[in-house]
């Protein structure tokens, strides 16, 4: 096997990280100037807006996200400052700790989400049928969680 990528493969890898910078920078900083929220705070705001009590501990936050354990910690003690979240102690264990989405939280994600979905199609979703959205779907399963 060769160790460098063959033209189809250089195009295809090539083409994901082009788009994926160009949509990243794009979507940051629309979130940015519409919601007042990075694309981190966006992504934790709804992860505990779907969450059952719109509760999840901040290591299961820390483990889906490219954050670590102390940069999801300092992001939510940002969301905490602007009231949009709250954070609660594990009665369990002592040890952890919940974040919480308060009702201003839920409030100005539904906005940002309303905003942002429209954002997403024009920029992505609406370049492809149906269909391919279909395929494109069926592709991100074959990959690896870890």
């Amino acid at each position: 096997m060769s160790e460098f990528f063959t033209p189809v493969e250089a195009a295809a890898w090539g083409g994901f990280l082009s788009t994926q910078g160009r949509l990243l920078k794009l979507l940051e900083e629309n979130l940015r100037r519409n919601a007042g929220l990075s694309h981190a705070e966006y992504e934790v705001l709804l992860r505990l807006r779907i969450a059952e009590d719109n509760r999840l501990r901040i290591q299961e936050l820390a483990a889906d996200s490219i954050l670590t354990h102390s940069g999801t910690s300092r992001l939510v003690d940002r969301l905490q400052g602007a009231g949009l979240v709250e954070r609660a102690e594990a009665e369990d264990d002592k040890r952890g700790s919940y974040a919480v989405l308060t009702s201003k939280g839920r409030a100005h994600f539904e906005d940002a989400a309303r905003q942002h979905t429209a954002f997403v199609r024009q920029q992505f979703l609406d370049h492809f049928s149906a269909e391919e959205l279909k395929v494109m779907g069926s592709f991100w399963n074959r990959l690896p969680d870890e």
